[in-house]
């Protein structure tokens, strides 16, 4: 009898197993290799303009991730710092790829419009830190259903500006976005 108890438990246990990964299964996003555009890399307001405008589009509109691409140095590293309903702070990272597949979705599905709103920028010799504040939007001119920081790092190899990683908190109680990078 007890046998059986445990076979069930188990049996449901592995149904609820499968129903989970099917739910949070990510539909893998082909991205073709592209060149990247000197418009898009040439400058510090280029690759910045860029970086917004790839994630942003309508309903149905499919995202530019091959030139999203073209912007990153190949291993690149996403970031995203979450707090957990326990308080805790974790941070999820994931490859470009990674990103892709579990962003274009919900972004094509959904619309997603992510608009700066004000920049800090620091540079030492090649290397420059921006700190950059922004908005989110399902409709370009729907209602703002977020907001947050990028910590985006660069550099410029001489010929061009790479994204050498990506780290972001969204904004929310305690959390506040500093004076400084509000409009």
């Amino acid at each position: 009898m007890r046998s059986c108890v445990v076979q069930r438990q188990a049996a449901v246990l592995l149904a609820l197993l499968s129903l989970t990964s099917v739910l949070n299964a990510q539909q893998h996003v082909d991205v073709p290799t592209v060149s990247a555009s000197a418009q898009d890399v040439g400058s510090l307001d280029g690759i910045r303009r860029a970086f917004y405008e790839v994630v942003s589009g309508a309903a149905g509109q499919p995202r530019q991730w091959s030139r999203d691409r073209t912007l990153y140095i190949p291993e690149i590293r996403f970031v995203s710092v979450n707090v957990g309903k326990d308080g805790k702070t974790s941070a999820a990272t994931m490859t470009h790829q990674q990103f892709v597949d579990g962003a274009n979705g919900g972004m094509v599905k959904q619309g997603f419009f992510e608009t700066e709103l004000r920049r800090a920028t620091r540079s030492f010799g090649n290397v420059t830190q921006v700190f950059s504040s922004y908005e989110m939007r399902q409709r370009q001119d729907g209602p703002v259903i977020g907001r947050g920081v990028n910590s985006i790092q660069l550099f410029n190899d001489g010929s061009r500006w790479w994204i050498a990683s990506v780290v972001w908190d969204d904004e929310r109680a305690g959390n506040p976005i500093p004076k400084e990078l509000l409009p």
